[in-house]
């Protein structure tokens, strides 16, 4: 890559950028799930103790599953997430500051010329 012309890292960083989106949504859907099973598993966990739906150690054992299961990766997710958002944002900064080293010519308001 030349140093004059940084718009192929540039393509490059927009590459990524779509990438880290892609992951990022990603892990909005999964965080949205674990909240799920979290309220699932809980809801379950307590309409059995008050008795409401019948006493099973099956469904008991499902429902602190899912509710674990949903923490672990309630807290996985987030932590992702906020990695993919800072390395989103350093991107985004090199991106800015590569297209700042472009040399930009401004167009005058001139009026154009009709032959």
């Amino acid at each position: 890559m030349a140093e004059d012309d940084p718009t192929d890292e540039i393509s490059l960083i927009e590459e990524r950028l779509e990438e880290l989106a892609e992951v990022s949504e990603r892990c909005r859907k999964i965080i949205l799930f674990s909240k799920v099973a979290i309220a699932g598993g809980a809801a379950l966990l307590l309409v059995m103790m008050l008795g409401l739906f019948g006493s099973s150690q099956v469904v008991a054992l499902g429902s602190i599953a899912a509710v674990l299961g949903g923490i672990v990766s309630l807290g996985s997710n987030v932590s992702t997430l906020r990695q993919t958002s800072d390395a989103i944002s350093a991107a985004e900064a090199l991106r800015s500051d590569l297209i700042g080293r472009i040399d930009l010519r401004v167009v005058g308001d001139s009026p154009m010329k009709l032959s």
